[in-house]
């Protein structure tokens, strides 16, 4: 048995073990977290930066270049949900605790401190400045990885119907070794612990403002036992959506949050300054777009104020690392698509969304900090978990809408929490689409059980620690996942064509000369002086 579980138990009991060091040695456990998270930045954040915008122009040259009209499934299917489902469900898998936790506090926190000191706090241009970089941080680049992960698994789940492990999409690179299967089981274990502390990260955000929201509204102390209820109410919650089925649990639930989400939306873009919102919106999207290349490649300076690692560092770290849980859920409603099909609206609409919501929500707080309606900038960096909910005490139906976000962020992490869990079953069940209840629930206590660890012993910078160390090794092996799937989208090509070729008599059909040459069946020389006789007619 635990030959055939190996991977399962090895992850489970590096988790175990991680939670067993927080616990019983935590001021170590939180030494260290700081440690990491200096020295990886500053060792690192170069790869981080380069990575996310590699992945970038990769997915870009997939989805403009040749293979754009390969679909991820057999070439004549056709998508599982229709165009406005599917958006649909892309956009609940877009939003998240991180978006509500960070969505109104980041540009405030970037207007008390411009990004690499760019413009002078407290002003205009420190304004502008902090929603371009904040549509940045939630753009196209953090989508990236996740775009990334789940075209590969779609492509080889659906395309090549292999299960869909990091190990299967590895296993070509390493079909020369003598015995493949201790890296392949590290390779899985590694791709498991990176989305157990992505996901944690996620869940630690939900349940810091959370805390701090009942701590804001209801006087609720923010101490270990609120953290600890908040984190059990969950595992509860979640415990009986396991029971329910993921189709029925996880679709209810999200339904129920993207209906809140957009009525938030719309109450405060047009129960707010509507305009600024708008005008706001318009030029921080001017000020992404046009230094989108500067902005994804640029290193800090030597000023040692650490900004780099508190944002843009930390953001990449935190989605490779989760992007195998949204690359999964990403990559299950998208068969049948083309390639694509599968880039631009990945890549594109809940970006958009994310930009939107900032908009909304930052905008709302930077206007009434510019007009001196109240000292949110302040407030926020006094304490980040309870800066929406002071924004709130200046609204009409403040209690209301305090309570109505609290739900919003515990059905995120409830909802979170079920798919995790289930995913990295998956992952620890050789890529079975059904895989035991008794591992969803193991993985739903560990996730919870290193969350509330990472918590405790670390705070905000055991979350951020975590993201960066686990998204290190998984950029690597994204990069040789990178490589097999350029191979494979190749060789499928080459079939798809020779496939043409002897299907019309020997006619070149969708291919250029020089693949077409290659499917003739001449040798080399000859090929070669049939190449030398190739005129232009138009040129003679």
């Amino acid at each position: 048995m635990f030959a055939r579980e190996r991977v399962y138990f090895f992850s489970a009991g590096l988790i175990f073990l991680l939670v067993l060091l927080g616990a019983g040695w935590s001021d170590q456990f939180r030494h260290v977290a700081g440690l990491a998270l200096d020295v990886l930045g500053h060792y690192f954040g170069w790869f981080y930066l380069l990575a996310v915008f590699l992945f970038v122009v990769f997915l870009l040259y997939l989805a403009m270049g040749r293979y754009g009209k390969i679909r991820l499934g057999p070439q004549d299917s056709a998508p599982d949900f229709s165009f406005f489902s599917w958006i649909n469900m892309l956009l609940s898998a877009g939003f998240g605790v991180g978006l509500v936790f960070y969505g109104m506090a980041e540009p405030m926190l970037h207007y008390l401190t411009p990004p690499h000191g760019m413009a002078e706090a407290g002003t205009e241009q420190a304004a502008e400045l902090a929603f371009q970089y904040s549509f940045f941080h939630w753009g196209i680049n953090q989508w990236a990885a996740f775009t990334l992960v789940g075209l590969i698994i779609a492509f080889f789940q659906f395309r090549k119907e292999r299960p869909g492990l990091v190990s299967n999409m590895v296993e070509p690179l390493l079909r020369g070794m003598k015995k493949p299967a201790p890296v392949l089981d590290a390779l899985n274990v590694l791709a498991v612990i990176a989305t157990v502390m992505g996901v944690a990260t996620s869940l630690g955000l939900g349940v810091l403002q959370m805390n701090g929201g009942l701590h804001s509204v209801f006087g609720w102390p923010e101490n270990f036992w609120t953290k600890a209820g908040i984190l059990g109410a969950m595992f509860l919650v979640y415990t009986a959506s396991s029971y329910s089925g993921l189709e029925r649990g996880i679709k209810v639930l999200s339904n129920i949050n993207m209906t809140m989400v957009f009525a938030f939306l719309a109450y405060l873009l047009f129960t707010g300054p509507t305009i600024y919102i708008l005008e706001n919106f318009v030029n921080g999207m001017a000020g992404y777009l046009g230094n989108f290349v500067q902005m994804s490649l640029t290193l800090p300076p030597r000023d040692g104020s650490g900004w780099m690692n508190e944002y843009t560092v930390f953001y990449w770290a935190w989605v490779i690392a989760w992007s195998p849980f949204v690359g999964t859920f990403i990559a299950r409603i998208s068969r049948g698509r083309t390639i694509q099909e599968f880039v631009f609206g990945v890549l594109l609409v809940p970006p958009l969304l994310a930009c939107v919501w900032i908009a909304v929500f930052g905008g709302t707080a930077m206007y009434m900090e510019l007009e001196g309606a109240a000292p949110l900038a302040a407030a926020v960096d006094d304490n980040i978990t309870t800066g929406l909910f002071r924004m709130y005490e200046t609204m009409p139906f403040s209690t209301l809408l305090s309570a109505l976000t609290m739900l919003v962020i515990f059905i995120f992490l409830v909802t979170s929490a079920d798919s995790a869990s289930y995913i990295v079953a998956q992952m620890t069940d050789n890529g079975s689409l059904n895989p035991p209840l008794y591992k969803r629930l193991s993985w739903g206590v560990l996730i919870s059980a290193i969350c509330f660890t990472l918590i405790v012993a670390g705070g905000l910078r055991g979350l951020q620690s975590a993201s960066l160390v686990a998204a290190l090794p998984f950029s690597i092996v994204l990069f040789m996942i990178m490589i097999v799937l350029l191979r494979e989208l190749a060789a499928d090509r080459r079939d798809m064509l020779i496939n043409l070729y002897h299907r019309n008599d020997a006619t070149p059909v969708g291919g250029d000369i020089f693949e077409t040459d290659e499917f003739s069946g001449l040798d080399v020389e000859e090929r070669i002086k049939r190449r030398m006789v190739v005129r232009n007619p138009r040129l003679k």
